[in-house]
């Protein structure tokens, strides 16, 4: 045996214990895509806007504990979230100059108008671009983290495209998309704020108000600058579903951005709570927060939504816990959020779907199907067609699927219903190289050639024809590799596979099993082709 024909066998002999290694068993080293596995697919949109709106709260904060510091008066900050301002409404014009001052110490790069007795501080177009990118970057990496917490196998979560709002989940076996939704596409934004008491209540208990309007007339008709109305879901005794508001301090000295720990516990009537811990720094101020507080209530939000306001009996440092009328799946799912951080901005769901193991199972069976017949009908055609060279074209396509699934296992690739579709475009691709190669070494011999001389020159010649095809559909699917989503992307990924094992299989080894059968040192008179 030549030597260069001993190294192609063991070549090939190596890419088919790799690639079975890689492949088998098939149940748990090829990844299946939601389409045949069953699970849920979500396309989240960032609403990037609540990015805004949470830095124009930021600053309007530092403003008003910079106003109330220098004794300056004014009746409001409104957002102007679209136009990315704040406006300061009522602003006593004997301070103006003062105002202008911490304008200029606070936001020395916003701009600032004047517009009567207001001011109107708006953010710079770059400062508003980056807030927006950082939203959609930052909510990405959380979603990822509370993914990786809920312990899905393979979960697939990727920006959609390379500039844009959108966030592309697939969640390979989960079949609870309403728990799934609730879980990623909540912020779960923490916060801890005081009770804002109006004067009469002083020293009591609040409960909540029914409505607004009665909050803003136990204030007077107005309510103080630094507080505002929040709204709290309650549940009656006969399981009626309502509305209650309190008014709380604007600040938070405590949020969720503070806490190392949070899992679920118990309240001191065995109802399901989130124990949570505090950073050290955190556990300091919260101790100052709750020792000059004692007797008031202390008011725990969830995305700007009361959750409890219990009152403040002792001091508490480092750690605590958050009551409410939670599930054990409520309480499990909120310590997880609370553990991955809040997400910047809200999300909202732009496409769902969910698809059952069952529906999968009978999708894989169609599928396998269907690559089965087709095969071997193919098959068939080349042994009858070919006659003896019509067995190398079956074992170089028996190879072809060998190696395309053992390249998609080591890649981590999914195998989705599109990409078994992409595979059966590949067998065809396979068979058309071999017939290429085929009928070019029949011209040969039919020019009078050898058997050895047709079937060097039938590779030879056909090559350039086999290489351009497989270019040309490789170009197109790398195409719809980079503009296409979901299932599109999965038929280009295994075409791509597909037909690069084509070429080594259609080239490379069928050519070596030539070499091999016509072996060496003997005539051969005639090849069954």
């Amino acid at each position: 045996m030549r030597k260069d024909l001993k190294w192609k066998l063991i070549t090939i002999a190596a890419v088919i214990v790799v690639s079975a290694y890689f492949v088998f068993p098939v149940g748990t080293k090829v990844k299946l895509g939601l389409d045949l596995k069953g699970g849920v697919h979500l396309v989240l949109r960032v609403n990037t806007d609540d990015a805004i709106k949470a830095a124009l709260d930021l600053r309007a904060s530092g403003l008003t504990e910079q106003f109330t510091r220098r004794g300056l008066k004014f009746e409001r900050i409104d957002h102007d979230v679209p136009n990315h301002s704040l406006v300061l409404v009522g602003a006593d014009q004997v301070g103006a100059d003062e105002f202008r001052k911490v304008f200029t110490q606070d936001l020395p790069s916003w701009s600032v108008t004047a517009e009567s007795s207001n001011f109107r501080l708006t953010m710079p177009e770059q400062e508003a671009a980056f807030v927006r990118e950082s939203a959609v970057a930052d909510t990405l990496e959380r979603i990822r983290r509370r993914v990786d917490a809920y312990g899905v196998a393979e979960p697939n979560v990727q920006r959609q495209g390379l500039v844009s709002d959108r966030i592309l989940i697939q969640l390979p076996g989960v079949d609870n998309p309403e728990r799934v939704k609730g879980l990623l596409s909540t912020p779960a934004f923490l916060e801890f704020k005081l009770v804002s008491y109006p004067p009469s209540f002083e020293g009591q208990l609040f409960n909540g108000a029914p409505d607004e309007e009665t909050i803003t007339n136990m204030f007077g008709g107005k309510i103080p600058p630094d507080t505002a109305i929040f709204p709290e879901e309650t549940i009656s005794q006969d399981g009626r579903k309502g509305v209650s508001y309190w008014p709380l301090k604007i600040a938070s000295p405590i949020s969720g951005g503070d806490l190392v720990l949070a899992r679920r516990g118990q309240d001191n009537l065995g109802r399901p709570a989130v124990d949570f811990s505090l950073t050290a720094d955190a556990g300091a101020r919260f101790e100052r927060l709750t020792s000059e507080n004692v007797g008031r209530q202390l008011a725990i939000t969830l995305d700007k939504k009361l959750v409890s306001a219990p009152r403040i009996n002792a001091v508490i440092n480092q750690n605590g816990i958050i009551e409410g009328q939670f599930t054990q799946e409520e309480a499990d799912d909120l310590a997880l959020k609370l553990r991955s951080g809040a997400l910047p901005a809200g999300t909202t769901v732009l496409e769902e779907r969910t698809v059952g193991p069952s529906l999968g199972l009978d999708s894989i069976r169609k599928g396998v199907r269907a690559s089965l017949a087709g095969l071997a009908l193919s098959a068939v055609f080349m042994l009858i067609y070919y006659k003896g060279a019509g067995v190398n074209a079956v074992i170089a396509l028996a190879l072809n699927v060998l190696v395309l699934l053992g390249t998609m296992s080591y890649l981590g690739a999914t195998l989705s219903l599109p990409g078994i579709a992409g595979i059966i475009l590949t067998f065809g691709m396979a068979f058309d190289a071999n017939v290429l190669i085929f009928e070019r070494i029949r011209e040969e011999l039919r020019l009078g050639k050898t058997v050895r001389a047709a079937v060097e020159a039938g590779f030879k010649k056909a090559f350039s024809a086999i290489f351009d095809s497989n270019l040309t559909t490789v170009i197109t699917a790398i195409f719809l590799l980079q503009f296409g989503t979901g299932p599109v992307k999965g038929y280009a990924v295994a075409l791509c596979i597909g037909l690069s094992a084509s070429m080594f299989t259609a080239i490379f080894v069928s050519k070596a099993l030539f070499q091999w059968r016509l072996g060496e040192g003997k005539r051969v008179e005639r090849l069954s082709i």
